[in-house]
């Protein structure tokens, strides 16, 4: 069993044959992100691929404005899930969580451009052994207020799959 130097996850173990979920926090333009890198008993993970993961994290900003892109494109088109998300919530808040989730004090200032603001991206896991669906993003508008998030996915060169899902 080797131990292999992650920048992002310290040292990592590289034991085969076991599933492994490795966790780590992630300053994120002064964001803490969550990481998760969960490893497959069965996935081919080596120090190359510990060092891609690690590579690949480099360019996790443009990967979160190519989401919040296509999220703010979804929001002017009906019956999408960032869409029914938006709606969900902010239809369904409580005055009093207007200003700790959107930072307005009225409903009707709640336009798709502050919904944007107040979704984060508070989640990342990461899937080396799937390499069309590598990164998973959770975006929310934080697990104070709910539990619910949008969901977006890339592949192992960083491009995002075109449909952005509403989970729990």
């Amino acid at each position: 069993m080797s131990k292999v130097a992650s920048q992002h996850f310290g040292e990592v173990e590289l034991n085969h044959g076991r599933d492994h979920n490795f966790t780590a926090k992630h300053d994120l333009g002064g964001q803490l992100v969550e990481l998760d890198l969960n490893v497959n008993a069965h996935d081919r993970f080596d120090e190359a691929a510990l060092h891609k993961v690690d590579y690949r994290l480099r360019f996790l900003p443009e990967l979160v404005d190519q989401v919040r892109e296509m999220i703010a494109d979804e929001l002017e088109e009906d019956g999408t899930s960032p869409q029914e998300y938006r709606q969900f919530h902010c239809n369904a808040i409580k005055n009093e969580h207007l200003r700790k989730v959107f930072g307005v004090t009225d409903k009707s200032e709640l336009t798709n451009d502050v919904f944007l603001k107040a979704l984060k991206l508070g989640h990342v896991g990461i899937f080396p052994g799937q390499p069309e669906r590598y990164f998973v993003l959770d975006f929310t508008l934080g697990s104070h207020f709910t539990d619910e998030v949008l969901v977006a996915s890339a592949d192992e060169d960083g491009v995002v799959d075109d449909e952005i899902l509403w989970e729990t």
